[in-house]
């Protein structure tokens, strides 16, 4: 699929997080282990929270973690991680989590194509549903990718 704005390998189904650093580390070693990042990216991710709070927690249930443009992002991109339970990232408004997305840009515009495209699927709550009980990751991915 040309345009993809995750690929296949990015997307990893029904694991268990003991927490939110967890979560985010599980989110965070798609990205690397796929060569978007290095490790010191999860790092980065993870300390942003700590100071900056659970801001990364954008609506019920959904985490898109991610940090600033740094050397530590080889390429732009983004992974999903759905959780078989649901862990808290200290939002009162929306936790428990049970869907991850880690995001990772090179520079501060080069990942607006791929937010644009995740609201507009995240904006369908069907599609929330669908993500938060599929555990077919190329069935995730193709529905992820249909969005233009």
């Amino acid at each position: 699929m040309t345009n993809e704005i995750i690929a296949k390998a990015n997307i990893e189904l029904k694991v268990r997080a003991q927490d939110w650093r967890h979560a985010m580390q599980l989110a965070g070693d798609l990205l690397t282990k796929n060569g978007y990042t290095t490790e010191e990216y999860i790092h980065e991710m993870i300390h942003a929270v700590e100071t900056l709070g659970p801001y990364i927690v954008v609506a019920p249930g959904i985490a898109l973690a991610h940090s600033r443009p740094a050397p530590s992002v080889i390429k732009t991109g983004l992974s999903l991680t759905t959780l078989v339970e649901p862990v808290n990232f200290g939002s009162e408004e929306n936790d428990p989590v049970e869907i991850v997305f880690g995001l990772c840009a090179t520079d501060s515009n080069n990942h607006i194509q791929i937010i644009s495209r995740l609201v507009e699927f995240l904006d369908n709550e069907e599609n929330i549903e669908f993500l938060k009980f599929c555990t077919d990751r190329s069935d995730v991915w193709l529905a992820i990718n249909r969005v233009e």
